[in-house]
């Protein structure tokens, strides 16, 4: 257990008075040599004993997995896809949930020099084939028959495909048991033919328009993401306690964020456990059985948590008890940025620390004392609130083509709200119409099949090199922290002239426990409307408390008290910003949005044109005087 790193502060390039450019230092030297594919060999030789996977049984346990047994496995697999055929440099697809056979065959195909190309579970048919057809997957596994069968449908459109493979199956124990003539040596020399610059995987990114591109990352663009990360990071991936570190990851694997969190882990040699479902009951159980030290988390999970502890509390007759706690917590949150609280505030902490903080704690195992958020904005409410609960929360900001974080909340000088100072080794810059500019080893290669010349750089005032045009709006404090506000594509402007980024006013919407989805309307328009989606379980809380269980839901949405209450959650919002970027009028729909519609990506982001299309009407309903 080593000390924590010194704090690194970031070096400010300042123009016209203004932070225009951050750049932290990396911790770590890179890597000039060695892949991914060496993590679990080098854990087995340094540590066999050391506890790096836990695996859930059937009866609900979950059963320890150690470094060399974690080694053995993947060489085995790893023979096995080499005694299939399988060559160098071959793109090997998944197709699954995010399980303990997920990983391993990572790893696998890492040591046995393939590329490994995710596919989220939920992809339709259409989806699937593009990747793997646009990929050149030779082979792909799956996890369950429904997806055998979707893959299977598709077969005469890819004949480049040559395997497919069921986990449900047994098809991993198939591939070992088909691998055993294969020498162990052979595996070895596959793994020392890759180098940081071998080509790892090709994540395809979810894309809100077109065909979904893959992003090409390289063994090195993880090494120099996840040994920093871990680095600063200290007490989330170090055991600062008696207590190892551990996680429940429950993010999808086809996610960069997911994966990455996956091998920091077991680069950290921290105990790592997969929930394939975030069904609320089910996640919840497998928090309770795992019980994880810190959690990765997109914002949606934390605000079901949240909202799942505000309904219960006004079920049994104590919503405003929950909501003077949130208020309390909330003050408390501001205190890690210098304000220490006072007597009172320390007194209320202890009443109610048994009766909400602890309960929030043991929602999410009772173990967890950090939490890492990515994905999308958390913000300041939901920060500030986990915060003063207990739980230490760090956000993120980075994409796929940065082998996810590129910024993160520095462990000793948080500021909740922004997203951080850049990782170790990366730079920040806001171009002068306020697009954030990265640059880092971490940044990924180009697009698979695609002209480099044509990839998202830019060069910046005849400087050398060049920077990633990351498509988001941001800006940088004087302290160099950095605030995303928005997506450049996604700035709508009114026929005012006025410019409005739609993200700070949907992000607080979906903190609220009827709102589902969110999206902002006033591109060419006189004024800002928003259509409103409902969230099942927050609507079923709402209908028993207000006794409207019967009433239909095409109904329901014309309900003076709902549309009352939704009024107060958009008056709240519309405190954020200005008069002219208030949100004037709403319109509640009865139905979600979803990816099976074609209205969200499988990482839950809106596709707005999908939506302005499909609900026409509604938003010119929003115009009608």
């Amino acid at each position: 257990m080593g000390a924590a790193p010194q704090l690194v502060r970031p070096v400010k390039t300042v123009v016209d008075g203004v932070v225009r450019q951050v750049e932290v230092p990396p911790l770590v030297a890179p890597s000039v040599r060695g892949a991914l594919g060496d993590i679990p060999f080098d854990n087995a030789r340094e540590a066999p004993e050391a506890v790096v996977l836990a695996r859930k049984q059937p009866d609900g346990s979950w059963e320890d997995v150690t470094a060399a047994r974690f080694a053995a496995e993947v060489l085995a697999v790893a023979k096995g896809l080499i005694a299939e055929g399988l060559r160098p440099g071959d793109r090997l697809a998944i197709m699954a949930r995010t399980t303990y056979e997920w990983t391993l065959l990572d790893f696998a195909g890492w040591a046995a020099g393939l590329v490994t190309v995710p596919v989220y579970p939920t992809a339709s048919a259409h989806q699937a084939r593009w990747i793997i057809h646009d990929s050149g997957a030779v082979a792909c596994a799956v996890e369950d028959t429904a997806q055998a069968r979707l893959i299977s449908g598709e077969r005469a459109a890819l004949p480049g495909l040559v395997h497919l493979w069921e986990f449900d199956t047994g098809a991993l124990a198939r591939l070992v048991k088909a691998g055993e003539h294969i020498p162990d040596a052979l595996v070895h020399e596959r793994r020392a033919l890759c180098s940081p610059d071998t080509v790892a995987t090709l994540v395809y990114t979810s894309g809100t328009t077109g065909q979904p591109k893959g992003c090409v990352l390289t063994h090195g663009n993880f090494l120099a993401e996840v040994d920093n990360a871990v680095e600063l990071l200290h007490p989330v991936f170090r055991a600062v306690s008696k207590e190892p570190a551990s996680t429940l990851l429950f993010l999808p694997l086809a996610h960069v964020f997911g994966r990455m969190v996956a091998i920091g882990c077991l680069r950290a040699r921290v105990r790592l456990g997969h929930a394939p479902s975030i069904a609320t009951e089910d996640l919840l159980a497998d928090l309770a059985g795992f019980r994880p030290t810190f959690l990765l988390a997109i914002p949606y999970v934390l605000e079901k948590v949240y909202n799942t502890a505000r309904a219960t509390a006004e079920k049994m007759g104590r919503g405003s008890s929950f909501d003077r706690a949130a208020r309390i917590a909330r003050t408390l949150g501001e205190a890690v940025e210098g304000r220490a609280p006072g007597l009172g505030l320390r007194a209320a902490r202890a009443l109610y620390d048994p009766l909400v903080y602890r309960r929030i704690r043991t929602a999410l195992g009772g173990h967890v004392k950090y939490v890492i958020s990515g994905g999308s904005p958390l913000g300041r409410r939901l920060a500030t609130f986990y915060t003063g609960a207990g739980i230490e929360v760090f956000e993120g900001y980075g994409l796929t083509e940065t082998t996810g974080a590129s910024t993160v909340t520095p462990p000793q000088a948080p500021r909740l709200g922004t997203v951080g100072w850049p990782l170790p080794g990366t730079a920040v810059r806001i171009a002068d119409d306020g697009e954030v500019l990265l640059r880092g080893r971490h940044v990924f290669a180009g697009y698979w099949n695609s002209d480099p010349a044509h990839g998202p750089y830019v060069s910046y005032a005849g400087e050398p090199g060049l920077w990633l045009a990351t498509g988001d709006i941001g800006e940088l404090d004087a302290d160099g922290y950095l605030t995303i506000t928005g997506r450049k594509k996604d700035l709508i402007i009114t026929s005012g002239g006025k410019n409005v980024a739609p993200a700070p006013l949907e992000d607080w919407l979906r903190a609220h426990p009827l709102v589902g989805q969110c999206m902002v309307v006033g591109d060419n328009r006189p004024y800002i409307t928003a259509l409103i989606t409902l969230e099942p379980e927050g609507l079923a809380h709402w209908r028993r408390m207000r006794k409207r269980e019967q009433v239909p839901l095409r109904e329901l949405v014309r309900d003076e008290e709902l549309l009352a209450d939704l009024q107060r959650a958009v008056d709240e919002a519309n405190q954020l910003v200005s008069r002219a970027e208030s949100i004037r009028r709403f319109a509640v729909l009865p139905t979600d949005f979803t990816e099976a519609r074609g209205h969200l990506t499988p990482s839950l982001k809106l596709r707005r044109a999908a939506i302005a299309r499909d609900y026409e009407r509604e938003i010119e309903g929003l115009y009608r005087r």
